[in-house]
């Protein structure tokens, strides 16, 4: 090699074809696309993701559940009918009419002739009344001889069999799966009537239990039935329910067949 002109040759200085000393020469790097933080990107859309799918998962769980859907449903009918009067002041007997209801898989709603037996003589001049006259009374304007359409609160689906006589018939009121009916001016469905809310019914029935006298009254207390019969050698509700378990022997089902068949 040769030494750099006017100048003493250096040996640890060497040159290359440009001329440039190696040491001198700076090192060339790729830069970085992405910033430093992007590093956890994936985690966090990862944890939006879950985040979103569970608020779907929990919501769906709540509002398109029949808690959600049916409980509540408070459809008008055709005749401002209050079972407060009629049941709560009247004392009228669930089975006057839905007569159908302790011997029948199904209850009836109450046909116009029902209706008609007390109001062709109670309340007949009232305006409420119109689609029971157009119903029932020849002599009445409009009249047309068919039967009120009432619309349906409680209703299962078509795939579920549900009897109400095997109900009624071993001590499980109106009230456990209707409601306070006998206070409602207008009636709502009370209970979700869900698959849940049966099992929940099926594994402690004891809970629901009445005697067969009882079953139709509103104003049963369990407490003060026990009270007023000491003969029955109980002392809580709970005892009382499950003697009633063994009497009428009660052991509902909890196989998919007992309904949906």
């Amino acid at each position: 090699m040769l030494a750099p002109p006017g100048g003493d040759f250096n040996p640890r200085v060497i040159f290359v074809k440009n001329h440039e000393p190696r040491s001198s020469r700076s090192v060339n790097t790729m830069a970085n696309i992405f910033p430093r933080w992007s590093n956890l990107l994936p985690l966090k859309i990862a944890v939006c993701i879950g985040s979103a799918v569970a608020g779907v998962a929990l919501a769906f769980n709540y509002y398109a559940t029949p808690k959600a859907l049916t409980v509540g449903y408070q459809p008008s009918q055709p005749i401002p009918f209050s079972h407060k009067i009629h049941v709560d002041q009247l004392g009228l007997d669930c089975r006057y009419c839905h007569s159908f209801v302790d011997v029948s898989g199904h209850s009836n709603v109450p046909t116009s002739n029902t209706c008609w037996n007390c109001h062709q003589h109670v309340q007949r001049d009232s305006p409420k009344l119109a689609p029971l006259h157009r119903s029932m009374d020849p002599a009445f304007p409009g009249y047309d001889g068919k039967p009120i359409e009432w619309v349906r609160i409680h209703k299962s689906p078509d795939y579920v069999y549900f009897n109400h006589a095997a109900h009624v018939n071993r001590g499980i009121s109106c009230q456990s799966c209707h409601g306070d009916v006998n206070k409602m001016e207008v009636v709502y469905q009370d209970q979700s009537h869900s698959m849940g809310w049966c099992l929940d019914c099926h594994r402690a029935p004891e809970k629901h239990l009445r005697p067969l006298e009882e079953v139709y009254n509103f104003d049963y207390n369990a407490e003060t039935f026990i009270s007023n019969n000491p003969q029955l050698g109980v002392k809580t509700t709970k005892d009382l329910g499950l003697k009633l378990k063994e009497q009428f022997d009660v052991k509902p089902k909890e196989s998919c067949a007992t309904c949906h068949h």
